[in-house]
């Protein structure tokens, strides 16, 4: 009896945190994401985390951030608050968890999560600060604990640390003011084998930065430390360089890394044309100060819709050659793949040499999925068929709702036909991005580029 009267006042609150977010009780649709979203909500001492998956995953850092902005549009603002609380009180000079297990959130091997963080902040506080008002959001000067540490002093530690370097291996290439990984640091982090190495500049990582120092830029002046250059100055010579650098005119899209060891500066590393889903990001987050920003846009959208977009979720890597070769060893030697040709259709089988080779080389994740449709909707701001394609690409996830785990987006599916759901079976990055871009394109559309 018990667990039925909390599990009515839990929905009973869900519903509450629809109506102020406006979802419509006509959006069925969006209802039933906003339903599933809160099923990853937990407590965590006196504060709020995020599951990352179902049945197997904790709360990792980059999938309860990423999942953070569609629990904003689910209308969990105070959810959101504590999170950044509980995430806040972990960064330590640059770095946040990759995973918390109890206290123990030793693991930073992460260069997206941090960053992921300023994200959140900027989303929360775009929607605390009304139309016109010119001042900071509340958000930035929510106090994490006792000291007084507030969000804003996250934010600048972050940038801080990538520019001093970090004590796990990030840093800033001085010359281009772009961000150095080191390989197993992004969300594809397939390691032990390497599954995806991608040791250099990561194209994600980039947008990221840049919206994170554009961030800075308008809460305080103060030179980026140790640099005597301001955030904004380092913003855009940053941008300039990611568009100089990672731009393949002869593909279409972006380079999805530059390739190189850790002194190994931007402009020397080579870009691997690789076409694979963190190609979107930019565009959805962005990074469109650029002459050409709008038809490059285009055409690397066209490329991912001919390439990589299957019923409900992008593939990680298009069954094309890639240059340079992508190698997979396998743990006591021996080549897993064809380097050439690392494209692999199906998620199954052993997991070191077949599993792990899959993850992030062809399989289909759904988390990508909405980035792909809010930029579609980014480089077509007027064209309602843009729109209209972009509710229909997301509503194309309806069938994986309503199979396997029922009422949750699974975490992948195949690459290759019939696209079957594999990983985790309710993901938490899935639902909540699903809901987020669903409401966006519901709603006032997004500022046009150029």
């Amino acid at each position: 009896m018990a667990a039925e009267v909390s599990f009515g006042r839990r929905l009973t609150e869900v519903r509450v945190e629809m109506d102020r977010a406006q979802i419509p009780v006509s959006d069925g649709f969006a209802r039933q994401l906003a339903l599933a979203s809160n099923a990853f909500v937990v407590r965590r001492d006196e504060t709020r985390t995020v599951i990352a998956g179902y049945p197997w995953f904790l709360d990792w850092g980059r999938d309860s951030l990423i999942a953070a902005r569609g629990l904003l549009a689910a209308g969990m603002r105070d959810t959101v608050r504590e999170l950044l609380v509980t995430f806040g009180r972990f960064e330590q000079d640059g770095t946040l968890p990759n995973s918390i297990h109890g206290n123990d959130a030793s693991n930073r091997d992460t260069t997206d999560a941090p960053l992921w963080y300023g994200v959140v902040v900027e989303d929360l506080a775009a929607l605390e600060t009304p139309a016109g008002d010119s001042g900071a959001a509340p958000v930035y000067a929510l106090k994490l604990d006792a000291s007084g540490r507030t969000v804003a002093a996250v934010l600048r530690s972050i940038a801080c640390g990538y520019l001093k370097g970090t004590v796990n291996g990030i840093r800033v290439d001085a010359e281009s003011g772009l961000v150095w990984s080191p390989g197993h640091f992004t969300w594809m982090d397939t390691n032990y084998p390497a599954g995806t190495p991608r040791e250099g500049y990561p194209v994600e990582i980039q947008a990221l930065w840049i919206r994170l120092l554009n961030q800075l830029a308008t809460l305080q002046a103060e030179p980026g430390e140790g640099r005597g250059e301001r955030w904004g100055d380092l913003a855009r010579r940053a941008e300039t360089s990611f568009h100089r650098y990672f731009w393949l005119e002869e593909c279409g899209w972006y380079a999805d890394v530059l390739l190189g060891g850790r002194d190994t500066p931007a402009r020397t590393a080579p870009p691997s044309n690789a076409l694979r889903s963190n190609c979107v990001l930019p565009v959805a987050l962005g990074l469109d100060r650029h002459p050409k920003a709008v038809a490059r846009s285009r055409r690397l959208l066209a490329a991912v819709a001919r390439h990589l977009v299957v019923p409900g979720a992008l593939r990680s890597l298009a069954p094309l050659p890639v240059i340079p070769p992508c190698p997979i060893m396998a743990n006591h030697g021996g080549l897993l793949n064809d380097p050439d040709h690392p494209y692999w259709p199906r998620y199954e089988g052993d997991e070191d040499t077949r599993r792990k080779p899959a993850y992030h080389n062809g399989t289909a994740w759904t988390w990508t999925f909405p980035a792909f449709c809010e930029a579609l909707v980014r480089v077509h701001p007027g064209d309602r068929r843009a729109w209209n394609a972009a509710r229909a690409y997301l509503s194309s996830a309806d069938h994986l709702m309503n199979r396997g785990c029922l009422g949750q987006l699974p975490e992948i599916v195949d690459g290759d036909a019939p696209h079957g759901p594999r990983g985790c079976d309710a993901q938490a990055w899935g639902a909540t991005e699903f809901l987020r871009v669903w409401r966006l394109l519901h709603t006032a559309p997004p500022p046009p580029l150029g």
